[in-house]
């Protein structure tokens, strides 16, 4: 199935129009893995000219594809997700070796997307239009209707990162193109051997030539030009917050839906089940060593009872398996690169020349940053504030709920939340006031059921994702007016 997508020399092409192609430059990019630094193969490093042309390609397929019925382009979803989850394991063993993740959460992440595409296109043969009677208004009679359909956009640039190729690229290509979009995907150079995968997934699923489309290189090199071109019609973005921003500056009347970063809290109560508090942090902090946006990346405790939640989390922490992901299954992997790795680091050495209390931890081999746990951060460590997208979970102490929620409110950052109380009360109170896109009740943040709506504000994000969400936010309103000739 996955012929023509590289030579043998694992030189991988681009999908363009229907066709695998190489560089015309000849220039590429070596992927090696963060594990070992094996060699898992080369991309091509495109140019603006390619760039442009990919994307031209994609806005002279969209008036074929958006005629395509609904019911049909439904259809290649679904047989797409019947695909992925047949090659599941094989697309597992590249997000591995690619990007360091460990084996069991890279066949979920595939077999999770495959789940998402067969809900996006049941929901999009379940969405409708509307009529909407003048009367309705003051002023006016029965004499004109407005019937309301959906239209697609255009062209959608679809930029995935680095930490789920998979998942968060099918995210923004299978509502895109259900809503009768075409897509131009741009993944993350990390990354890009995984969804050039997905990618072959849909072309063999049936998609029109042009329908969908690969471009790789450096965001360097031509993100700018990609996200400022003209013909793009939509930018679906997930990324760090630092390039979201430079995305918002330098487009001019380009719709944009972003998943940003985030600082998300766990804010644990006096009454908390701790235990069930400590088997979600552990889970929400630590899970692909906190390559998550959505992880748990702070935690507020009561005073009270913020020794003994300490010690149930050091316990867990210690049976957390270090290692390559490669050779066996492991808890904490490498971090995707050494600047990521040194980022991190900088992150651990600086909460302890403050006075942080290390807990357990604190130890690099490598790319790999052993679990780490720090107590009495105060508000002054950039570990309190800076994401850093690595195992390392700060506590900083409470002595109440409205000096939680303020701390929280402080950040930059608004994604996610953590309440754990057995409190109703408390848990609204909270929710109420926090200023994040989702607050989870003794859950850890993490995103899904997917078809929730999924979002940021203040610096982690623009727009709503979740499937009907994103749907709509790929598509318009149109409306046709049409007025009653009451001589007839």
């Amino acid at each position: 199935m996955f012929n023509n997508l590289c030579c043998d020399e694992k030189c991988y092409k681009n999908l363009i129009n229907g066709k695998w192609v190489g560089c015309t430059s000849g220039k590429t990019i070596e992927i090696k893995s963060p594990v070992d630094g094996s060699l898992v193969g080369s991309i091509p490093s495109m140019t603006k000219e390619e760039v442009d042309e990919t994307i031209r390609i994609a806005k002279e397929a969209q008036t074929k594809w958006r005629d395509v019925p609904i019911n049909e382009r439904a259809k290649i979803l679904h047989k797409a997700a019947v695909l992925l989850e047949e090659k599941a394991e094989e697309i597992a063993d590249i997000l591995v070796r690619e990007i360091a993740k460990d084996k069991k959460s890279a066949v979920a992440e595939v077999k999770r997307t495959a789940d998402y595409i067969k809900f996006t296109a049941d929901a999009a043969k379940s969405m409708e239009g509307e009529s909407i009677p003048a009367d309705s208004f003051p002023g006016f009679n029965r004499s004109k209707i407005s019937v309301v359909t959906r239209e697609p956009l255009g062209v959608v640039l679809a930029i995935s990162p680095f930490n789920y190729p998979i998942n968060l690229s099918a995210s923004k290509i299978a509502p895109a193109l259900v809503a009768g979009n075409t897509v131009v995907l741009k993944p993350a150079t990390q990354g890009s051997i995984s969804a050039l995968y997905l990618a072959r997934v849909f072309q063999e699923a049936g998609i029109i030539d042009g329908a969908l489309n690969t471009i790789t290189g450096r965001g360097s090199e031509i993100g700018d030009y990609s996200v400022t071109h003209d013909i793009v019609d939509f930018i679906n973005f997930t990324g760090s917050t630092e390039v979201g921003k430079r995305i918002s500056q330098i487009t001019s009347m380009k719709p944009l839906l972003m998943e940003l970063g985030g600082k998300d809290a766990a804010i644990i109560l006096e009454d908390a089940d701790l235990d069930l508090a400590v088997k979600n942090i552990i889970a929400g902090a630590y899970s692909y060593s906190g390559q998550r946006c959505t992880a748990v990346k702070r935690i507020l405790v009561m005073n009270s009872v913020a020794d003994k939640l300490i010690e149930k989390l050091k316990e867990k922490i210690k049976d957390l398996k270090v290692g390559n992901p490669i050779k066996e299954q492991v808890d904490i992997v490498p971090l995707i690169n050494s600047k990521a790795a040194d980022f991190v680091e900088s992150l651990i050495k600086e909460a302890e020349e403050k006075g942080a209390k290390l807990i357990i931890g604190g130890k690099r081999e490598n790319n790999i940053i052993y679990p780490t746990l720090f107590d009495n951060v105060s508000l002054d460590m950039r570990l309190a504030w800076e994401e850093p997208f690595g195992p390392v979970l700060p506590i900083i102490r409470i002595n109440n709920i409205d000096e939680a929620i303020e701390i929280s409110n402080r950040s930059e950052y608004g994604l996610q939340a953590s309440v754990f109380t057995n409190n109703i009360n408390s848990a609204f109170y909270i929710a109420d006031k926090l200023e994040v896109g989702t607050v989870q009740v003794n859950n850890k943040t993490e995103r899904g059921p997917d078809h929730f709506p999924f979002l940021g504000v203040k610096a982690s994000g623009i727009g709503t994702q979740g499937i009907r969400y994103s749907i709509e936010a790929m598509s318009r309103p149109k409306a046709v007016v049409i007025t009653i000739n009451k001589d007839i």
